[in-house]
C-alpha cells in the first residue's frame, strides 16, 4: 500500500501541473477572443459612416444684380431643420434680370457661367436631386407693376435657360416684400445661433445664460427696404404686417414690412423728381460732390413707377435730357432726403413713414446689402459700435470734397457707385433716423454686417432654410448594430475579459484553491 501511494504522488502532481498549463491556456485564448471582439465591435459600430448630403440652388434675382448661391445641408434633418451652408458664390456679369426687358435672348449668356460652376461643384451624381430656385426681388416687382407682361417674358426666358441645365428645377418666381424681409431675418439669426440653445449639466437643460433673444433684420436693395424683428408684444394692429414661423422646434411671429421704392437707387430717383419740379431741366444737387455732373435721360422719371408717384408730369419738361450739377453740402442733402417720409399721419399707435405701422423697436439689429456696402466704403464697419455723430462727421467732410479729389482718392471705384456714395450714406442715416425711428442710443444696437461664417448674409439663406422643411428628409444611415444591442455585447465581452483575467491570476498564483479535493 505504502509503495502504491508513493508511486502516485508523483503521478498526480504531474496531473496537477498538466491540467493548470491546460487551463491557463483556455484561459489566455478566451481573453485573446474576448479583446478581439471589444475591438471588433468598437471599430464596427463607430466607424465614420459615408456623408449624406443634399444641395440646393437659390439665384437672387435683384433690381441691379444676380447672384447664385450653393447650399449644403445633411439628408438627415436636424430639428425639422436643416442644417444648411453655403459652399459657393457666383456673381452673374451684368445687370438685374428686369435688365433684359429688350434683350431676351441674352439671357442665355447672362447664367451659363454661374450655373457651368454649380455643375462643377455639386457631384454629378447629384444633380438631377439638386433643386433650383430663382428668386426675384423688387426691380422685378416694380416691372410687374409697370408691364406684368414683360415681367413674365423674362421670367419663362429664365426658366427655359435654366431648365437646360442637369439640376431639379423647381421654378423661378417673384418673391414678395414679406418674404423677402422675413427670409433676410432667418439668414441673420440662424448665422448668429439664436434658433438653437446651448446646452449645460451634461446637455440635460438649456443654459441659464443664453436667452437667445434673436436679432432684427435691415435689408436694403436698389428698389426697396426691409425691416423684420420679433416685436416685444404678440398682438398687433397690423395683422397683414406679421408671419410666424416654426424653426428648429419653436414658433416665432415677426414683425416685417418692405418698402417699395425706398431701395436706394428708388429713392434718388425719387428725390430727383422732386427736385425737378419747377426747373428748366438743371438740378443743382447737394448729394453730389462739387464740380460733379451727370447727364440723365427724361425717361426713367416718366416711365418709372417710383419717380411718376410724385405728380410727375412728363409734358412740363419738353427737354430729352436734365443735367445735375453737385454742390455738397450734407445738412441741405439731409433736408432734401427726409422730405421723402411723410410722417404727417399714423393711423396706429406708432408708425415708421407713409402711415405704415411700426411697433416700438426691439433687441439688436443686423444691417446688411446695402446697408454694410456703404458703411464699408466709408470705412465704417468695424466690431466697434459707430455713433450717430461719427457718421454725420464723416459724411459732412465726404461729401464736401470736390469731385476731382474724390476720384483721385477712389479711381479704382465706378463712377457711378462712387458719385452717390454721399447720397446712399446721408440716405441710410435719414432712413434709420427719421423712417425707423432709430436715435442715437438705440444707434449702437445697429451691426453692419457682409458675412458671418463665411456666409453671405441676405435673403437666400433664409428661403434655403424654410424651403428644407418642405424637402423630404431620409433615415438616417444606421451603424450596423442598435445601441442597446451594441451595449449589451461590450458589457458581455468585458465582463467576460475580466472573469477570464482573475481566474487566470488565481490559477498561476494560487493553483491549490483548485485542487484543494485532491489534496
Amino acid at each position: 500500500m505504502w509503495q502504491e501511494a508513493v508511486s502516485t504522488g508523483p503521478q498526480k502532481s504531474e496531473l496537477k501541473v498538466f491540467c493548470s498549463k491546460n487551463i491557463l491556456s483556455i484561459l489566455g485564448f478566451s481573453c485573446i477572443i474576448a479583446v478581439i471582439a471589444l475591438l471588433a465591435l468598437g471599430l464596427t459600430q463607430n466607424k465614420a459612416l459615408p456623408e449624406n448630403v443634399k444641395f440646393g440652388i437659390v439665384l437672387d434675382a435683384g433690381s441691379s444684380h444676380t447672384n447664385l448661391y450653393i447650399y449644403r445641408w445633411p439628408a438627415e434633418k436636424e430639428n425639422d431643420t436643416g442644417v444648411v451652408t453655403q459652399i459657393e458664390e457666383c456673381k452673374l456679369k451684368g445687370p438685374g434680370i428686369s435688365g433684359f426687358a429688350k434683350k431676351l435672348s441674352e439671357i442665355n449668356i447672362y447664367l451659363t457661367a454661374c450655373m457651368e460652376r454649380a455643375r462643377k461643384v455639386i457631384p454629378s451624381m447629384q444633380h438631377t436631386e439638386t433643386p433650383v430656385y430663382l428668386g426675384a426681388t423688387a426691380g422685378m416687382r416694380l416691372l410687374r407693376m409697370e408691364n406684368k407682361q414683360m415681367a413674365d417674358k423674362i421670367l419663362d426666358a429664365v426658366a427655359n435657360s435654366i431648365s437646360k441645365y442637369p439640376f431639379d428645377f423647381q421654378g423661378a418666381r417673384i418673391i414678395s416684400g414679406q418674404e423677402e424681409g422675413a427670409y433676410g431675418w432667418i439668414t441673420v439669426n440662424y448665422l448668429l445661433g439664436k434658433f438653437t440653445q446651448k446646452l449645460s449639466w451634461f446637455n440635460l437643460k438649456p443654459s441659464k445664460d443664453d436667452t437667445q433673444e434673436t436679432y432684427g433684420a435691415l435689408d436694403l436693395g436698389g428698389a426697396s427696404t426691409q425691416i423684420t424683428f420679433v416685436p416685444r408684444n404678440e398682438m398687433t394692429e397690423s395683422p397683414n404686417s406679421n408671419l410666424y414661423f416654426r424653426l428648429y422646434g419653436k414658433n416665432y411671429s415677426v414683425y416685417t414690412h418692405s418698402f417699395l421704392c425706398y431701395g436706394k437707387d428708388q429713392a434718388l430717383l425719387q428725390k430727383l423728381a422732386l427736385e425737378l419740379q419747377g426747373t428748366n431741366g438743371i438740378i443743382r444737387d447737394p448729394c453730389f460732390h462739387p464740380g460733379y455732373v451727370r447727364k440723365m435721360n427724361m425717361s426713367v422719371f416718366y416711365e418709372g413707377f417710383c419717380a411718376r408717384r410724385h405728380e410727375f408730369n412728363s409734358l412740363l419738361y419738353p427737354v430729352f435730357e436734365i443735367e445735375i450739377h453737385g454742390t455738397g453740402n450734407f445738412q441741405q442733402c439731409q433736408q432734401s432726403i427726409i422730405q421723402l417720409f411723410n410722417s404727417s399721419y399714423c393711423p396706429y399707435s406708432s408708425c415708421s413713414f407713409n402711415g405704415v405701422f411700426l411697433p416700438p423697436l426691439q433687441g439688436q439689429f443686423g444691417a446688411f446689402s446695402a446697408f454694410y456696402y456703404v458703411m464699408e466704403f466709408l470705412n465704417l464697419t468695424s466690431q466697434e459700435p459707430i455713433s450717430v455723430k461719427k457718421l454725420t462727421e464723416k459724411l459732412e467732410e465726404f461729401c464736401a470734397q470736390r469731385w476731382e479729389e474724390v476720384q483721385m482718392n477712389f479711381g479704382e471705384v465706378k463712377e457711378k457707385y462712387l458719385s452717390e456714395y454721399c447720397f446712399s450714406g446721408t440716405y441710410i442715416l435719414a432712413l434709420l433716423l427719421n423712417g425707423y425711428h432709430f436715435t442715437a442710443e438705440s444707434w449702437k444696437n445697429i451691426h453692419f454686417m457682409n458675412k458671418v461664417r463665411s456666409t453671405s448674409v441676405g435673403w437666400t439663406l433664409g428661403y434655403m432654410l424654410n424651403l428644407t422643411n418642405k424637402i423630404p428628409a431620409e433615415e438616417p444611415m444606421s451603424p450596423p448594430l442598435s445601441h442597446s444591442t451594441y451595449v449589451f455585447l461590450m458589457v458581455l465581452f468585458t465582463l467576460i475579459l475580466v472573469a477570464v483575467i482573475i481566474v487566470g491570476i488565481l490559477v498561476f498564483h494560487k493553483p491549490s484553491y483548485f485542487w484543494k479535493e485532491t489534496v
